[in-house]
């Protein structure tokens, strides 16, 4: 798109940018991110200066730094570049890794979280598909699976859904589109693991009937491809029938089984599927089942299960059944980690 001689209108920049018109508006009502020269001493139009502030604005706050910090920020580069519109010199920006609490009106109540996930949750709230494909990325490619989900996604997820709570079913798509680019970045870092052809016995994973929270089993397979460990994900709601099929025809090692809440939790099914012996006659062996998620608490596993409290310990558990070395397993103090569970504290998303 070619800029004009009087610069290009707001919903021109919003589209250049990725994010919403009102998002612009608001970056210009509440921090002065707007066009040093309006037309008509009205009308906003944005000029290639303009515009290379609100691409640092992005920058900053895809990156974590709270708005009112980036925009400081934002501005002194465009007065450092010799721009005549002068700026209070910024705050330092805050230092990576655990984000300081904000004072008031910066959004959503926080919890001492990573930055990235403040700055992921900022983008979810934007809409802002390419930032938070890349934030992603950077979080894989920069603390690994484990980390990445357990302090990263899961936190950002639960800020979400707490604010989809708290606003009368407001930010339903926010939650859809964080969801999908969270599930696009497990499934790329499941593909580009070590290559799992493999003669032993797969892991099964699937969600029981009734379930359709499958992030959780999704984040394990990322984890499982890259021990090389052979999958099989059947993803949300199996029907008991199915998933006694998908046991016999894949004679799994291991079958994980997510539920999110103790109404889908099928304890008798659980019992089923340990107990279903597959191999040749003489050899027959039954799969070890781990009981993954929040819906299975309360009662102890029987004989045959696992319940690991996490990520990290699912992947510890199964890495152990092949042989394999816990490569990769960490320990942490919040035994929930890994249960995908909304309502959780926020992570402070704002537009």
């Amino acid at each position: 798109m070619s800029d004009t001689a009087h610069g290009i209108t707001t919903g021109a920049v919003a589209r250049r940018l990725g994010v919403s018109p009102t998002t612009v508006r608001s970056w210009d009502q509440r921090y002065g991110i707007g066009p040093a020269v309006r037309a008509d001493g009205r009308h906003r139009r944005w000029s290639p200066a303009d515009l290379a502030v609100l691409d640092e604005m992005c920058r900053l706050t895809a990156s974590g730094v709270p708005p009112a910090e980036a925009a400081r920020a934002a501005r002194q580069a465009r007065t450092s570049a010799g721009s005549n519109v002068p700026d209070a010199a910024p705050d330092a920006p805050a230092a990576p890794g655990r984000a300081r609490r904000p004072g008031p009106g910066s959004g959503l109540p926080q919890a001492d979280v990573r930055q990235e996930a403040r700055g992921l949750a900022r983008a979810a709230v934007r809409l802002d598909g390419p930032a938070m494909e890349g934030l992603l990325q950077e979080a894989l490619a920069g603390h690994g699976l484990v980390t990445a989900w357990q302090e990263i996604m899961v936190p950002t997820l639960h800020a979400v859904g707490r604010k989809w709570e708290s606003s009368g079913d407001r930010y339903v798509e926010v939650e859809h589109l964080l969801s999908w680019h969270i599930s696009t970045a497990l499934r790329r870092a499941a593909v580009t693991g070590p290559a799992t052809a493999s003669p032993a016995a797969p892991v099964v994973l699937a969600c029981v009937p009734g379930e359709q929270h499958t992030l959780p089993l999704e984040a394990l397979a990322a984890g499982l491809a890259e021990r090389g460990l052979p999958t099989r994900m059947f993803g949300a709601a199996v029907p008991a029938e199915a998933l006694d099929a998908a046991v016999r025809r894949s004679g799994p090692a291991v079958v994980a089984l997510w539920s999110q809440a103790r109404s889908t939790a099928n304890h008798a099914l659980a019992r089923h599927v340990a107990g279903t012996a597959s191999g040749v006659r003489g050899a027959r062996t039954a799969p070890v089942v781990l009981l993954a998620g929040p819906g299975w608490l309360g009662r102890p596993p029987a004989a045959g299960m696992m319940r690991p409290t996490g990520l990290a310990e699912a992947l510890g558990l199964i890495s152990r059944l092949y042989g394999k070395p816990d490569a990769g397993e960490e320990s942490y103090g919040n035994p929930a980690v890994g249960t995908e569970s909304y309502g959780k504290p926020d992570v402070g998303a704002e537009e």
